[in-house]
C-alpha cells in the first residue's frame, strides 16, 4: 500500500506458469504484515507451481511515514515488526516441514497445523534477507539462506559480507548465506539523459529526491558499458545473485537492451 505495485504473491504466480527456468522471488516481502499460516501455505504453493525455483526475499519494512502507516492499516505494532517477522520466518520453516505443527511463540500461537500441498524442495524456499548493519547482518548470519542488500558502495559491500562471514563462523550451527544484490539501472548512451530518467523514475515511485535515495541504495544511471563495470564492483566485492530493477517506462525493451548489452560484458562473452 505503501507504492502502486500488484500483489507479489498472484503476479509470481503467473510468473511461475510463464516460465521454465529464471528464480522467481520477492524484493522485499514483509511477513511482519501477513499469518504465517497463510503465507507459508501461499509461498508453499509458488515453490510447487515453480518446481522449486522460488526465492522468499524478505525484510522488516524500512523506518518511514509510509510505511509505519501501512502497520497500523492492518492493526500490526510497527515497533515489534523485526520480531515479529524472525518468529514468523521459524514458524514457516515448521509448517514447510510436512509435518504436523504446534507452535507457541511472543506473536503467534496453533496447534496441529499441517499445510497441504508441502513446498517442491524440501524443507521449503530459502528465505533472503534484506538490510545491513550491525544487527540486521548478524541476523543474515543467524536465520537466513541468502542476503538481499541494496548498498550504494561495493566497498560497503564487501565490508558487510564480511562481518556476515565472521558472524556465521562464529555461530554454533553455521549457514550458507547466498550473497546477492538489489541494483536500480538506468542505461542510456548519453549518461546525462540516463540520469535525468533515472531521477524522474525515482521520485515519482518514491515521492523523495533522487540524492536521498541514492544515499541509502544501489542505483547506476549511464551507458550499458559503464552499468557493467559498475555491477563488476559488487562481484568482485562477493555478489553471487544479481536482481536488477531498471528505471524505464518500457521494461520489455529495457530487459531486452540488459540481456543484449550489458550481461555479455559482465560474462566476458563481448568486447563491445
Amino acid at each position: 500500500m505503501t507504492r502502486p505495485r500488484a500483489d507479489p504473491l498472484l503476479v509470481l504466480a503467473a510468473a511461475a506458469r510463464d516460465t521454465e527456468r529464471v528464480a522467481l522471488g520477492t524484493a522485499v516481502l514483509l511477513p511482519a504484515l501477513r499469518h504465517p499460516l497463510l503465507l507459508a501455505q501461499q509461498l508453499a504453493t509458488l515453490d510447487r507451481l515453480s518446481e522449486g525455483r522460488l526465492i522468499a526475499g524478505m525484510g522488516g519494512g524500512f523506518p518511514n511515514a509510509a510505511t509505519r502507516a501501512q502497520f497500523e492499516a492492518v492493526g500490526v505494532g510497527f515497533a515489534r515488526r523485526t520480531s515479529r517477522m524472525e518468529e514468523s520466518i521459524d514458524a514457516m520453516r515448521q509448517l514447510w516441514s510436512g509435518r504436523q505443527v504446534s507452535y507457541r511463540g511472543e506473536h503467534f500461537a496453533f496447534e496441529d497445523v499441517r499445510i497441504a500441498p508441502a513446498p517442491h524442495r524440501p524443507g521449503g524456499p530459502p528465505v533472503w534477507l534484506a538490510g545491513g548493519g550491525g544487527a540486521a547482518l548478524r541476523r543474515v548470519s543467524r536465520i537466513a539462506d541468502g542476503w538481499l542488500p541494496y548498498p550504494p558502495a561495493a566497498t560497503t559491500y564487501a565490508q558487510e559480507r564480511e562481518v556476515i562471514r565472521a558472524a556465521g563462523e562464529q555461530g554454533a550451527t553455521p549457514r550458507g548465506v547466498t550473497p546477492a544484490l538489489y541494483a536500480t539501472l538506468c542505461l542510456d548512451e548519453d549518461p546525462g539523459r540516463a540520469r535525468h530518467r533515472m531521477r524522474a523514475s525515482i521520485e515519482r515511485y518514491y515521492g523523495a529526491p533522487l540524492e536521498f535515495v541514492a544515499a541509502v541504495q544501489a542505483l547506476f544511471a549511464g551507458t550499458a558499458r559503464q552499468a557493467a563495470a559498475w555491477l563488476a564492483e559488487y562481484v568482485a566485492a562477493g555478489a553471487r545473485h544479481l536482481v536488477i530493477r531498471l528505471a524505464t517506462d518500457d521494461h520489455d525493451a529495457g530487459l531486452e537492451e540488459f540481456a543484449d548489452r550489458v550481461l555479455p560484458l559482465l560474462r566476458g562473452e563481448s568486447d563491445r
